[in-house]
Parts: C-alpha cells; structure tokens; sequence
C-alpha cells in the first residue's frame, strides 16, 4: 500500500504529546507524498498542522481499528508502536478494569492498589488445566503453563517477576506460589505448600519496609525453588536471596520506615513473654524513628507479629530460638540508641557505664559490657611488629556501630533464610523443580549509589536474558511454520554488561581501590574516566568530578561514586565480632562463627544429588576474618548473580513485567509518563519491536477464512480447500508478496496488513450496508405510498358518502316537518273542542251534587241527635255502676296491699341473703334462670291475686246489689227517717270506700312499678347474657382464627426451616460419606502399597490424599471390630519390618481415630435427621385441617397414639418370645421323641399366651383411658385458665360490680393463687430437668475439653521427638488405647454372657415345665396325635411352593458373590429383570433370617459390599458398570425396607409380599450402610459423567457455532486460543453433549435406576454445564459478544428442548442453568441509557453484582458497528446494584454438589415370580 493510502481523510493517527505523551489526532484531508504537513484534528474539535520532515519522511503513528482495542495479547495489534501499547493497556486498565495483558510471552501486571476478587480459589480452579490462550490474562495462566510445561517438557521452569518497586512484585510472586500449593499440593502430610507459602510473611517482616513509593516495598531479591516429585507433588523448596540493603537498618529517608519487624517488635512489646527485651514504642528508638511516622495505615503491626510468629512456629522455628531472634532485633534497636559522647580533643569519644541501651544491649547479646563499652570507641591497628589500640573520633565511632548494626542484621538474615530453607529441605529426590524469581526492577533516582548500581547491573543480565530468548522463539516459530526468515536485528547489551564485570570492568576497579589502603571514592572515579571514556556506554558528566554515567538498555543513569568503597568493603571492626563470638547464646555465637556457611554442605550431602542443577547458596562462605582475604560485596554479588542466570539459563523462563501506575498509590489511576518509562525499562517494548520486525500477526488458515471470506465472490469459494482460497484472497487484495508468508498452519503478516484487511473488510461490510440500506429505504418508501393512496382513497370514499348521507337526511327532515305541522294543528283543534266539552260537564256535576249534598246533611244530623241520646243514656247507667264496683275493689286492695307489702318485704330479705348472690355468681346464665323462674312465680301470684281481686269484685258488686235490694225494701218498709240514716251510712261507707280505692290503686302502683323493675331486670340480664354470648363466640371465633393463622404461618416457617435444616445436614451427611469413600480410597492405596513394600526393599512414601476405612467395622451391627484391622496391620508390619512399616502404622493408627471420630459424628446426624424427619411427620400430620375440634375427639386420638404405641412396642417384644417357645417347644419335641409329642399341649400353651396377652391389653386400656383423662383434664383446666384471663382483659361486663360478692371474689382469687402454684410446681420441675440436662452435657463438654487438652499435650510432645521416637511413641499410645478398648468391651461381653446365661436357665425351666405338660396329654392320645402329626406333614409336604428364599452353603459364599458382583457384567442381564443381583441377594438373605443364622446374613451383607466396592474401584471410570450397580444398590435398600416389617414401609405392599417379609432380624444399622454405599455410588457415577462432559462444555457452548455464520473471528496474538481450532480433533458440538446425555439417560433406564435418581443425576449434570460456561464466560475476552449471546440462548433452548423430550423438566435441571440464561440476555441487551440499566438490573437476578459487571467490562465488539460498554453505564450499573447483598465470590463452585435423596420406591414384584437365568452359573443355590 502507499502512503497515500494508509494516509487518507478520516485516517487516525497518533502525535506526540508533553502531557498525555501520545495523543489521537484525525486526518482532515489526504496527504500526499512529499507535503510538508499533516492537517489533523484533536479529540478535542482542535485543528492542528502537524510538520512532517521531507527528507527521513517520518509520519506519524498509524491508530488501529476500535475493534483491535483492549486486545488480550498487545501482539494481536495490527500496528505494533509505543503509542498503540500504551493505549491498550489504559483501555484496558481504566475501563475494564484489567489489570493483567500479554504482550507476547510477557504477562503485563499493572498494580491496581485495591483488593480484587480474582484470586480465590475458584479462579485458582477455573484455570487449572486450562491453555494459557483460553482464559483471559492471569497471573494463575503464567502459574498453570510453566507446571504444564514442566509435566509435559520434562524440564524445570522459571518465573521471572521484575518491575519498579511498588509495581506489585511481591504480590505476584505470592500468588504464583499460591498457585502452584494448590494446584500441586504435597502427598504426604508434611503440608510443604503450607510451609512454603509461610515462608511469606516471615520474609516480608525482616526483608520488605514501607518506602516513599510503596508500603510493603521488598529490599532485597529473592528466588524460590518449588521441587516436584515424578507425579508433580510439591516435595520441598529453597530460597536464594540477593543483596538485602542493611544501609536501612541505621538510615531511613522521610516518610519511609525501617523493615517491618522492628516496629512488629515494638507493638508486641507489652506480652510477658516480651518484657525483658525492655522495649517501648517505636518513636523512643533512633533507628525507627527517623522517616518520621511509624505507622502505615491500614496495616497493624501487633496483629502481622502474631502472624509472624505463627509462620515461624510452621516452619519448625522452636520457641527458644523465636525468643532468641527477638532479642538480637530488640538489641540492634538499643545500639541505634546508645548515645555517644565526643571528648574535648575531639579525637576520641566515650560512652556512659550508665547508659540503659548500651546495658541492654549487652544483656539482650550475652556479652561482656565492659568489653563491648572499650571496642565501640576504640580500634586496633596491627603492625608487624607491632599492635596499636587508636582511639575513634565521634564520626568514625557512629560509623562502627552502624556497621556493626547491619552486620548483625545482616547475620541473621542468613540465619533465618538458612532455617527456613532446612524447614522445607527434603529428603525424597527431586524430579523437578519451578523457580519464581522476585527481583528488583531497574531504578534511577536523582542520587543513585551502590545498591542501585548493583540493581541496573542484575537488570542487563536478566534483560539480555529476555531478548535471547524471546529472539529464539520468533526464530523457532518462523521455523516451525518453514518460514523464509532473516537474522533480525535486535538490542543486545553485552557492551554494557562488559563495561560492567569484565577485566578491569567497574566492579573489577572497585575491588582493585577497596585493596588499596588509602582508596578514595575520588581515586576510584578517575580511573573510571581514564579507563572508560572511550566506552560507548560510559560517560563522564560535566560538572562533577566524583559521578559517572552509564547508558543502560532503559535510560542512562548518573551515578554518585561517593561511598561505593565503604559499601563494597562492608567493613566491620573484628574486635567487635570477637565480642559477639564470645556470647553465652548460643545463637548469637553461632550467627558470627567462621565455619557456619560450610556446615549446611555437611549436613546436607544429598541435597545436590536430589535435583538436576546443584542448588548453591547465594551468599558465598565467608573464610577467614581478615580484610585481604574477604571477599567484596561486588564480587559476591556478581558471583551470585552469575549462579542465577545459570539456573535461568537451564530453565525455561516464563516473564511477568509488573507496571506502577502512578506514584500516589491511587486506585485505577494511570499516569502515562510513568508507564511508558517502565514500559521502556522492563522490555516490553524491545518485545513489541522484535516481534514488529518480523511478522507479528498470524492466522490460521481456518480462522482467516472465517474472517475474511466475504471479501472474495462466492464463485471463487467454490474451492473446498480453505488453503488455496486464503492464498487467492491475499493475492487478490495485497498486492506486495513481502507483506505475507503461508506457514505450514498460519498465515504471517507484516506489521499493519491486518489493519489493511480489517479497513478492506470494513468497507465491504459498508458497502454492503448501503446496498441494504438503499434498498430497505426504497420498500419502505413503496410501502408508505402505497399506504397514502390507499388512505386517500378511502378518505374520498367516505367523504362522497357524507355527503350522500347529509342531503338524505336534509329531504328526510323536510317531510317530517310538514307531518309534524298537521298533526300539531289537528291536535290544537281537537283540544279546544274538548276543553269546552268538559266545562259543560264540569258544571253540571257540580250543580247535582250540591243537592244531593244538601239532602245528606239533613239525614245525617237526624242520625247523629239519636246516637248522642243513645249514648248518653248508657253513660250515665255506666257510672253509676262503676263507681259502686270502685268502692268495692278500693276495700279489697287495701287488704291485699297489706299482705303484698310483707310478701316483698320477704322476697327482698331473701334477694339480699348471701345464698342467693352465691347462685348469681354461679353463672351468669343460672342468674337468668332463677330470675326467670321468680317473675314466673310472681306472674303466678299475680294470677292469683288477680282472681282473687275479681272474685272479690263480684262479691262485692253481689253484696252491694243485695244491699241495693234490701235498702230499696227498707225505704219501702221504713219512712223518710230511715232514708236519712241510711244516707249517713252510705256516705261513711262511700269514704271507707273511697279510701278503700285510694289504697288499692296505691298498691297496684306500686305493684306495676316492682313488676315493671322486675321486667327491666330480665330484660337487662337477658340482654347482658346475650351480649356475653356475642362475646364470647366472638372471642373464640377471633382465638381461633388467630390461632389458626399463627399456627399455619409457624407451621409453615417451621417446615421451611426444617427442610432447609434437614438438606444442609443431608448435604453435610453426604460429604462425609464422600470424605468417607475418598479415606476408604486411601486405605486401598496404603494396602497396595504395603503389599508392595513386601515385594521390594526400601522406604515408600505413603500417599496422604487417601485413607483406610471399611464400611464393615462402622456399625455395631458387624462383629468385625477394629482389633482384628489392628492385628492385621500388626502382621503386616512383622512381615515387612518395624523400620519399613513405622510410617505406614502411624498414618493407619491415625486414619483409625479418624474413622471413629466420623463414626460417631455419622451416628449424631443420623439420630438428629431421624428426629427431624419425626418432627417433620407430627407437624404434617398437625397440620391436617380439623373442623370439629371436640374434646372428646382430642381425647380419643391422644388415647389412640398412646395405645398404639404401648401395642406396638409391646407386640414387638411378644413376637419374639413367642417366636423363640414355637422354636424352643419344636426342637424339644424333634430330640425327645416326634411320636409323643402332642398338637394339644402347644394349643394349651398358647391359649395360656393369649389369656395373659388379652388380660395385659385390658390393663394397658384402663391405664391408656386414665391418662387419656387426666391428660384432658389439664389441657382444659389450662385452656379454661388461660382462657378466662383473656376474656377477662378483652371484655367489661355491665353491671358487674352489683353482683359480685366479695367472699365470691376472694374464694375466685384463691383458686388462681391455687393454678398459679400448680403451674409454678411444674415450670420448677422442667427447670430442674433442663438443668440437669445442661449440666450432663457441660459435663461431657469438661470431659472432652480435657481428653482434647491431654491429646494437644501428647501431640506437642510428639513434635520434639525424632522422626523415629515420633513412631515408637505413637505405637505405644495406640496400643495403650486399644487395651482400654478390649477391657471394656471384655466387661460388655462379660455383662452380655452372664445375661445369656440368666436367660438360658429361665428358658430351660419353661422347657421343662412344657415337656412335663405335653407327657401329661400325650399319654392319653399318643395314637391320634401320632396320626394326626405324621397326616399333617405329608399335607404340608404336598403342598409346598417356592416360597422365594434361596439357599446355599456357607462355603459357597465366595463363589455366591464372585459370579453374582464381581465378574458380573450388565450386558449379561441384559432383557431379565432389571435390579435381578438384587432381588437373588435379598432371596438369600431371606433364607438366612428364616434359619436365624445372623452370622450367615453379617457374612453374606458384609461380602457383598466389599465386593461392590472392588468393582467400583476397577471400573472408576465406567458409567454404565456404576449405574448398573448403583441401581442394584438402590434396589436391595429398597427391599430391605419394603420387607422389614415396618408397617410405613408396607403401605403398598400386597398379601403375598408381607408374607416374604424378614422375621427374626432388623437390619436398620445395614441400611444404613447401604445407603451410605450408594451415596458413594452416586458420586462417582456423577464424577464420571462429569469427567466425560467437561471437555465438550467450552467448545460446545461457547465455541462451536451452532448456526452458522453467525460467529466472527477477531485477531488473536501470540497466546492462540487451543480450542479455536474447530477442524482440530478437540472441537465439540452441541450435538455432542446432547448424544452423551442420551447414552447417560439410556442406560440409567434399562438399568432400573429409579426415576427420581435419574432427575437429580441430570439436575447436577445440568448445573455443571452452567457452572463451566459461565465460568469461562467470565474469564475470556473473546466470548464476551453479542453473536456469543446468541449462540448461548439457541443452545439452552436445544437442551430444555431435550429435557421436555425426555420428561426431564421436572428435576430442576433447567433452573440450574438461569444463571447462564441471564448472562446470554446480558449479552444481548442493550447497554447505553438509565432505562438499560434498569432493565438489566431488574433482569439479572440470578447473577451477582460481581459477574455482571465482569460481563460488561469484558464485552468486546466483533465488527466496528458494534459499540463498546461505556464506563459510565458501568458506573451506573455498580451504583444501581450496590444495594444487593451479593456473595464475594466471582465464579461459580463446579464442584458443588446438591445433597441426593433417594426415596422409597418398592417393587411390585414378588420374589416367588422371580427367575434366575442359567447364565449366572448360581446352579448351586437352592430354591426353598
């Protein structure tokens, strides 16, 4: 291409910039060849002329396509410059937050200063066997390829980890170790990985401190060897370090710190056991207190001692030498502080005898004080003649202390990097090894001295390293690929490297000036000058006559040559060492010895025989004290980095450049400036140049294909071979033949041909889309005519209509006017007419009705004057009489007034007595009555009364009408004189009379008023009951709807809690069963081993990741013990030999305890799930809906449960009893004589059963009845308790205060008083049971506390013995533990054997009482019963059947199970019964209950289980054996439950199978272990299907496309994806995985594993493929996509589809997989304004916060029309989400397991229809 192509209008480039350092700028117009100037605009809508020189022709960087940016692999760029790679990793950094990229084989670590979810173990697990090109940037990839490279190559590796400190070295080295700890963890139980990742924290206390670039900033360089044994097991590791900077122990700049333990030390100096280091805080001591803080915030020092010496503790650092290490820390800080005083001479210096550090000091070292006091300020100068002691002045005296502060520290450095490398030192030979190297990065400061020096120094050897190498992998993969290639020209600083260390190098003028005795800085300089000015990469500044320049591969650095010599002597006084060796510490005299560094030589001598390379120690040994002798610092570095890249060079290195963002440690904050200078350092961009002056972009031919086959026409596609189409698109389209090579397997391009491409690809996807566009525009355009004219014409449709419409309407309304007139005018006419009719009318109505009126009056008035007459005259008659009947009834009354007036007085005597307001209080409702009966009785009386008053009425008006009479006479007889007298008497008797009246109506007043009260009265109370009744229905009604709802809701809490309860305890059962079956494993693998051991001399590790365990010594049901797995050991261990077996018996002593502790722990579970499964029942059963809750009812069921259970329990036991007389009295008869033996006396003795069986039940009834009722009597005496305080509270009667007394309410008061005592007697009671349980269980916690705190103290005296003591003493406590076992298990048996012996004598004595009954009948019918008897068993012998039980001989057991489990194959069931092995093992089992032989079932149960476990062990990868025996173990499970004789398993079960059930044994403890075997069963059947599907999920899921076309190819770099491939032979289809379920589910149902089995198996399966793609969704860049989306729903669609298909949906299966389904929809959503953001939020419910955002910053475009995830949608997402309580966890757990269930499923098959093929050879059994 020309220049005028690359450089074209809209053409984006890169210009350089003072600030950003690059900066995007856009071609505004095309540039042509030889203009002087580029048109461009900025970002920012700026126009700028940008020069060009003419003459080099130097335009600027070319930008690449958007969709090139936040590549994976900067490789993958198709332009390949500084402004491109700095751009993607700020992308790449700040918008998607990663912070890893490759950049060829370089990992680039940018140090995010924040805590990332990416290092769990999850992740560790997601890349673990994974291709470094198939997840997504990590440091754990780095990890994974060297310990694949390392297991595939056979060779050792190396990762090196460089960059500026603060860049995050440190870290990454730590992850790498943590990586390889996990993923190959040590075999045994040395726990090496845990030692080695130890080794961390006690290296960052004493190595790294806080500096003004970083906290925890290393000082020091360290490589750590991790050794692997043949099967790729961490065995051991070794550290090397390299030159620690002891200048910081004396001197810290501002705002840095001394190492880490000084200011640890101080913060712990409060504990006891610190309290004689004498230690305060950090700021009293001059040596940390000279940066100025002492603290870093966010780190607690106290809290990282504690860590410190716990790692110490791991690695073996005993208690005294912890203590020791301490003291030499605390007495460096007192020597800092000792004060020194100059003289007034100023030639010499003194220090106080007084002075408290200097006293410490010498305590803390164990020296003499006087000795060390004299030598600090003084020196000896030796002669040949003669020995000078020379006083110091107060500099020089400064000096030696300081000297010797680092020379101590320095000494124990070594001496804790030695002890720990002992700590993870191995005996076993290495097979190989992995190295991580944490070294500093290159460093240049405005003074640079000595330790920067030797730093640039290590930093040319390691980058010259790095450009070899990456220089041999081009050329290896050019030649690879047989690919025509030219030596590339490349940077190499073997110039600088020999200015450096060659002869008379700088190091080598060092050395030669530190000889001289009087040596200078100065001196040494100018030698440089003289020696190097003509170097090329030396140079002498200008203004100084003490510094120097040396050009190194990164930058030039000016060097300070003041104080080199000193460094480089590391000169300390021998006087004061002399001191220090005369310690009486061990410790200390041992750091300052001459011949420590040969000794671990000595002591180790199969250390350099155990590994390939012979592993030296970094610090050269030190020989003699003497000066001429000691070697250089220089010259021990260079010796030592010498020995590095050896080991380097041996290895195969693996780079991670760690980049320092920005020096103010912000998070996410990316300083151009910085990176690019670090970027330029660490020799990412000589990688970026090498591989840009090849071919750095390649594709396979399959991927190139994909990509670009829409730039050629389709006739030329026709070519089935993709080859020659990819050869003619690239002819075709680049013109330049240098720009490409065809390789063997990929296409290689020039730099900037991909952008080429991707520009021809994008302009043809362009065009496309105009052609698309154009014509979607022109339909669109038909179609919107076509609409108008349509619409036009029916708008003229509709308008003619209207109009059509309005004139009809117009002709109508005229018509209907002119009807509407003439019928308004007839109907005027018709009205007038008559209106006048009706007057005329009106009138005469009128006129006749006045007459007619008239003539009515007159009649009428006539009428009326004769009833007033009438009337009158009957009034007047009327008085007269009642006023003669008034004066009788007045004189009645005033008598009965009299008597009514005592009867009340009585009645309200009585109303008021005490027994009366007694009966009131009685009841509310017998008030009522008894009211109710006194107004009867009063209603009575009035009655009475009443009859009385008109009886007496009568009389009266008789007597009066008699007086009437006789007066009327005497007038007659008498004269007018008489008259007069008798009217006296009349008017006396009218007043008496009248009085008579006034008294009775007084009386009825008040009768009627006392009548009235009374009515009142009853009505009140009337009403008061019936509002009491109200209330009270209203109250019961209300209790119990409340009560119903409270119960329901607690119900349903309760059995939600409950289920969750019971699946976690199911769950936690389950993975000790499976922790169970993997120690189980092991102890198989020990066995092995063992039996090996016999075969081969010597010593064999024993492999710790297995455990020895037999189901059989589990239970107690199993007479095996493990006393006879002890004596078998013990065997086994005087076979092989005490020395060779010591391990092996300790590991199987240990797996013992082991097996009981899960033993015991099994056995909890079970009782806790059996009482929760109980609970679960009553709470199912109460939660029945009752209607009718009747006392009565409540009373029968509590009878019923009670009695049921006394029947059971007690049927139980009368079964067996009887079951042993039938057996007993059969034998007897068989031995005595068959003859004489009598039906009648077995009839007799069981009648005499049934007699005291029927008396016992009438017993255990009146017993039953009477607790039924005293139960009920509680509940309602509490229920009426609790009841009448309630209503009590809830309710005011009225008018209660009138009737209650206060005797009433005291007696009420004493009977609650009376309750409340009962009810505290019983809250006493169960209190005092509660703590007495609570003092039981303390007590046991005490006992336990105890044994552990006894076994702590063993194990910790265990750890200071030998290896060889540690065996002899672990035997000795093992075999002392076993005796106590056998003494009380002797004692259990001694217990049980005198039981026997009871039971025998009691049995014998009814033996021969029967014996003595049945000779008593057989003499008087030994004939008939001897007929009888021999009649009855021919009839039973003719009518026999099978009665499904199969017999064998005890010896045919093992051919019994070695046809029947072991050698058996499914195929050969094939078309039988399915579960026939076991339905023929119960048969046989059966047998043995109906002989009651328990050894022949333990033998037979116990056998088969072994044997199932054989085979599962042989075939551990064969789905169709495991099915096959998982569902024949779920089956004998379900036949020992179905034939138990529990009544809740023979539900379903018909006549004929409750005939087969067992009848002498309960196998419940067998079950049990059955089930536990299937458990196993079933996890490794989903292991193996899992381990058949895992390699099919990624490639099936994500990969393959499943419609075609739909996926794009983006271009990859030098990490190539290894499952890209889809011609390769690791591709996957979706078809695939749906054809591998079809086997699973195929054979699982011919089997007969039942259906709900099957359903959890394909749940589980389902959730893994879920777990796996997803997971890989969330590590891998390139799938992030839309077209991925697509792809993912299609699939999940396919497999719901094939879960319908199979009726599958039921099982959860596709519910596991909505994570997965949420993340598709993601994918495909659109991802730009709020109402996105909410969608997404409400969306992904099943995804956390975490993996959506994961989702969205890894998003990647596939083409340039597809837009990236802006930040701040991001942004808007988190804070949207930050409300959600997600867990922490990034990934999902693929090992999860859901805890299995298997229900009860019985067979309807009886076993007498059961048929045994001849093909199972079992012709030895018989049918019985």
């Amino acid at each position: 291409m020309s220049v005028g192509e690359l450089y074209s209008q809209y053409t984006r480039v890169w210009i350089p910039d003072p600030d950003e350092v690059w900066r995007s700028a856009e071609l505004t117009k095309d540039y042509k060849e030889g203009e002087k100037s580029l048109q461009l605009k900025l970002e920012d809508e700026t126009i700028r002329e940008y020069p060009v020189d003419v003459q080099s022709n130097q335009l600027p960087f070319l930008r690449n396509p958007d969709i090139l940016v936040g590549e994976n692999d900067l490789t993958a760029l198709s332009y390949l410059h500084e402004p491109a790679v700095l751009h993607n990793l700020k992308v790449r950094f700040l918008e998607s937050n990663h912070i890893y990229t490759y950049c060829g084989i370089v990992l680039v670590a940018i140090n995010p200063y924040e805590q990332l979810p990416i290092y769990g173990q999850d992740v560790i697990y997601a890349y673990s066997g994974q291709n470094m090109g198939d997840m997504d940037p990590h440091i754990f990839a780095v990890a994974e390829e060297a310990y694949k490279q390392m297991a595939r190559d056979e060779k050792n590796q190396s990762i090196i980890v460089s960059g500026e400190s603060g860049a995050g070295k440190t870290v990454s080295a730590k992850y790498a170790m943590r990586y390889f700890a996990t993923v190959g963890g040590s075999a045994s139980e040395t726990n090496i990985e845990e030692k080695v990742l130890a080794s961390s924290p006690i290296m960052e206390a004493i190595g790294n401190a806080k500096t003004t670039r970083n906290d925890n900033s290393s000082r020091f360089g360290k490589y750590i060897q991790i050794g692997f044994d043949k099967r790729y097991h961490i065995i051991g590791a070794n550290m090397r370090t390299y030159l620690l900077e002891k200048s910081r122990v004396v001197f810290q700049a501002d705002d840095e710190r001394n190492y880490h333990i000084f200011y640890q030390l101080c913060a712990a100096a409060s504990l006891p056991e610190f309290k004689e280091l004498a230690l305060t805080c950090a700021e009293d001591f001059f040596y940390t207190s000279q940066g100025g803080d002492t603290s870093i915030e966010g780190v607690d020092d106290a809290e990282d001692f504690e860590k410190t010496r716990q790692a110490l503790t791991l690695l073996g650092v005993r208690e005294s030498h912890q203590i020791s290490i301490f003291k030499i820390i605390a007495s460096i800080l007192h020597l800092g502080s000792v004060e020194i005083r100059a003289e007034r001479d100023g030639d010499s210096c003194s220090i106080s005898p007084q002075d408290e550090h200097l006293s410490n000091f010498c305590r803390l070292l164990g020296v003499e004080h006087s000795q060390m006091e004299h030598w600090l300020c003084h020196r000896k100068l030796v002669t040949t003649s003669e020995t000078y002691v020379k006083t110091m002045s107060l500099q020089q005296v400064v000096n030696a202390r300081n000297a010797l502060a680092k020379h101590i520290y320095a000494q124990l450095f070594c001496w804790i990097v030695e002890h720990i490398n002992k700590a993870l030192h191995t005996s076993l030979k290495q097979h190989s090894f992995i190295g991580v190297l944490d070294i500093y990065g290159f460093e240049t400061f405005e003074i640079n001295s000595f330790e920067q020096f030797c730093i640039n120094y290590a930093n040319e050897k390691l980058q010259q390293q790095f450009n070899s190498h990456v220089f041999k992998l081009e050329q290896e993969e050019y030649m690879k690929e047989q690919i025509p290639w030219t030596l590339i020209d490349f940077y190499d600083n073997q110039p600088c490297i020999d200015l450096i260390e060659a002869k008379l190098g700088i190091l080598d003028l060092l050395d030669e000036e530190c000889k001289v005795p009087k040596g200078t800085d100065q001196n040494w300089a100018q030698k440089l000058y003289d020696r190097h000015s003509s170097s090329q990469h030396f140079q002498k500044p200008r203004m100084s006559n003490t510094a120097f320049i040396v050009i190194h591969f990164a930058d030039k650095v000016e060097y300070l040559s003041d104080g080199f010599l000193e460094k480089n002597r590391d000169t300390v006084y021998e006087e004061q060492i002399n001191i220090l060796k005369a310690s009486k510490f061990p410790l200390v005299a041992d750091l300052f010895r001459d011949d420590k560094d040969p000794a671990p030589a000595t002591t180790t001598p199969g250390k350099a025989t155990s590994s390939k390379i012979n592993i030296r120690s970094a610090r050269p040994p030190m020989k003699a004290s003497n000066k001429e002798h000691k070697k250089s610092v220089g010259f021990q570095f260079r010796t030592s980095l010498n020995l590095l890249m050896e080991t380097l060079n041996a290895t195969t290195p693996h780079y991670v450049r760690c980049i320092k963002p920005n020096d103010e440690k912000l998070p996410f904050h990316f300083d151009p400036k910085r990176a690019v200078q670090q970027l330029r350092a660490c020799g990412v961009l000589e990688t970026i140049r090498i591989s840009a002056a090849g071919y750095p972009s390649r594709w396979t031919y399959h991927d190139f294909f994909n990509r670009y086959r829409m730039l050629v026409k389709k006739r030329d596609l026709g070519n089935t071979e993709k080859k020659v189409i990819c050869k003619s698109i690239l002819e075709s389209l680049i013109k330049d033949p240098d720009k490409f090579q065809f390789g063997r397997t990929k296409i290689f391009f020039r730099a900037g041909q991909v952008a080429y491409l991707e520009k021809l690809r994008a302009d043809k996807f362009r065009t496309a889309t105009i052609m698309i566009q154009k014509t979607v525009r022109g339909w669109l355009h038909k179609v919107k005519y076509r609409r108008l004219k349509q619409a036009t014409l029916t708008l003229q449709r509709f308008c003619r209509g209207h109009l059509a419409r309005r004139l009809a309407e117009h002709l109508r309304r005229t018509r209907a006017a002119v009807v509407f007139q003439k019928q308004y005018r007839m109907r005027r006419a018709r009205l007038a007419y008559q209106r006048v009719c009706t007057a005329a009318i009106v009138i005469q109505s009128f006129t006749r009705a006045m007459f007619v009126r008239r003539n009515y009056r007159q009649v009428l008035m006539e009428h009326k004057a004769t009833i007033i007459q009438k009337y009158a005259r009957g009034w007047m008659t009327r008085r007269h009489l009642q006023q003669q009947r008034d004066a009788a009834v007045v004189i009645q009354c005033a008598f009965r007034r009299l008597k009514a007036k005592q009867q009340l007085k009585a009645l309200k005597i009585e109303a008021r007595s005490a027994e009366h307001l007694k009966r009131l209080n009685v009841g509310m409702e017998n008030k009522v009555v008894q009211l109710q009966r006194k107004i009867d009785d009063q209603n009575k009386e009035f009655r009475t009364l009443s009859e009385q008053l008109s009886a007496v009425t009568s009389a009266h008006a008789m007597e009066v009408e008699k007086l009437k009479r006789e007066l009327a006479q005497h007038r007659q007889s008498q004269g007018p004189g008489a008259g007069l007298q008798l009217q006296e008497e009349v008017r006396s008797l009218r007043a008496e009379l009248q009085q008579a009246h006034s008294e009775r109506r007084v009386l009825e007043d008040a009768h009627s008023r006392e009548k009235d009260e009374l009515r009142k009265r009853v009505a009140d109370l009337e009403q008061e009951n019936a509002v009491l009744k109200d209330e009270k229905e209203q109250l019961n009604n209300q209790i119990l709807r409340q009560s119903k709802a409270k119960f329901a809701q607690s119900s349903v809490e309760e059995s939600l809690l409950m289920k969750k309860e019971l699946e976690e305890e199911r769950s936690r059962y389950q993975n000790l069963v499976k922790e169970y079956s993997r120690l189980e494993q092991r102890y198989d693998n020990l066995r092995d081993e063992v039996t090996i051991l016999k075969q081969t001399p010597g010593h064999r590790r024993n492999p710790s990741n297995q455990s020895s365990l037999e189901s059989d010594s589990n239970y107690p049901s199993i007479s095996t013990s493990e006393i006879g797995d002890t004596e078998d050991a013990l065997q086994q261990i005087e076979e092989v030999g005490m020395e060779k077996a010591a391990m092996d018996m300790t590991v199987f002593l240990k797996l013992q305890k082991r097996v009981r502790e899960l033993e015991q722990e099994r056995k909890k579970l079970q009782v806790q799930l059996e009482k929760r499964e109980q609970q679960d029942s009553k709470k199912a059963q109460i939660e029945q809906p009752k209607n009718d809750t009747d006392v009565d009812q409540d009373a029968d069921l509590a009878y019923n449960s009670l009695k049921r259970q006394e029947l059971e329990s007690e049927n139980k036991k009368l079964k067996n009893d009887l079951n042993e007389l039938r057996k007993a009295v059969a034998d007897q008869a068989i031995q005595n004589n068959s003859t004489h033996s009598s039906p009648d006396s077995y009839s007799l003795l069981l009648n005499q059963l049934k007699l005291a069986n029927e008396e016992l039940e009438v017993r255990k009834e009146e017993v039953l009845i009477l607790r039924t009722q005293i139960v009920n009597a509680d509940q309602r005496r509490l229920a009426g308790k609790s009841m009448e305080p309630s209503i009590n509270a809830r309710t005011s009667w009225p008018n209660s205060e009138k009737h209650v007394d206060q005797e009433d309410a005291i007696e009420a008061y004493h009977g609650v008083c009376q309750t409340n005592r009962l009810l505290e007697a019983q809250l006493q009671s169960q209190s005092l049971e509660h703590e007495e349980v609570v003092e039981t269980l303390r007590a046991q916690v005490e006992a336990l506390k105890e044994e552990m705190d006894k076994q702590q103290q063993t194990f910790c005296q265990t750890l200071l013995l030998s290896p060889e003591a540690q065996v002899e003493f672990g035997v000795q406590q093992e075999i002392s533990r076993l005796t106590n076992e056998n003494l009380d298990l002797k004692e259990l048996v001694e217990k049980l054997e005198k039981n026997e012996r009871k039971l025998k004598k009691q049995l014998k004595i009814y033996m021969k009482k029967v014996q003595d009954l049945e000779a008593a009948q057989a003499l008087a019918q030994s004939h008939r019963g001897q007929h009888e008897l021999t009649r009855q068993v021919t009839v039973q012998r003719k009518e026999k059947d099978f009665q499904g039980m199969l017999e064998y001989h005890k010896e045919d057991e093992a051919l019994l199970i070695r046809n029947l489990v072991t050698d058996l194959k499914p195929q050969t069931l094939s078309g039988t019964v399915p579960c026939l092995p076991a339905y023929i093992l119960y048969m046989c089992i059966r047998h043995a209950d109906y002989t009651n032989d328990d050894l022949k079932v333990h033998s037979l149960l116990t056998s088969t289980i072994n044997g199932i476990k054989k085979v599962l062990k042989k075939h551990i990868d064969d789905f169709e054996m495991t099915s096959f025996w998982l569902s024949n173990t779920c089956r004998l499970l379900h036949c020992l439950k179905q034939y138990s004789g529990d009544e809740g398993f023979m539900t379903q079960n018909t006549v004929k199978q409750n005939e087969h059930c067992l009848k002498n044994f309960d196998l419940t403890e067998y079950r049990q272990v059955l089930s536990d075997l299937s458990i196993q069963i079933y996890q490794q059947l989903i292991k193996i299907a899992e381990g058949l599907l895992q390699p099919m999920i990624v490639s099936a899921m994500l990969e393959n496309e499943s419609i075609q076309g739909l996926c794009g190819v983006k271009p990859t770099g030098y990490r190539k994806r290894s499952s890209s491939m889809v011609d390769g032979e690791n591709s996957y289809c979706l078809e695939g995985i749906i054809r591998q379920m079809n086997s699973f589910h195929t054979v699982m149902c011919d089997q007969g594993l039942d259906p709900e089995i099957i359903l959890q198996v394909f749940k589980q399966l389902f959730y893994m493929i879920n777990a796996v793609t997803l997971n890989n969704l969330l590590l891998r860049k390139d799938v992030c996509s839309w077209s991925t989306g697509m792809q993912l729903r299609y699939n999940i669609s396919q497999l719901e589809e094939w879960l319908r298909g199979r009726n599958l949906h039921q099982s959860g299966a596709a519910q596991t997989m909505e994570p997965l389904i949420q993340a598709a929809q993601l994918l495909q959503l659109k991802k730009k304004t709020h109402e996105d953001a909410e969608a997404i939020c409400s969306l992904c419910t099943s995804l956390s916060t975490q993996q959506i955002v994961k989702i969205l910053n890894l998003y990647t475009p596939l083409n340039e029309f597809e837009e990236r995830v802006t930040v701040s949608f991001i942004r808007t997402i988190q804070a949207q989400l930050q409300e959600r309580n997600d867990p922490q966890q990034l990934l999902l757990d693929c090992k999860h397991m859901f805890p299995v269930l298997f229900p009860f499923n019985p067979s309807s098959l009886t076993m007498d229809s059961i048929h045994i093929p001849a093909s199972l050879n079992l012709e030895f059994l018989n049918e019985v």
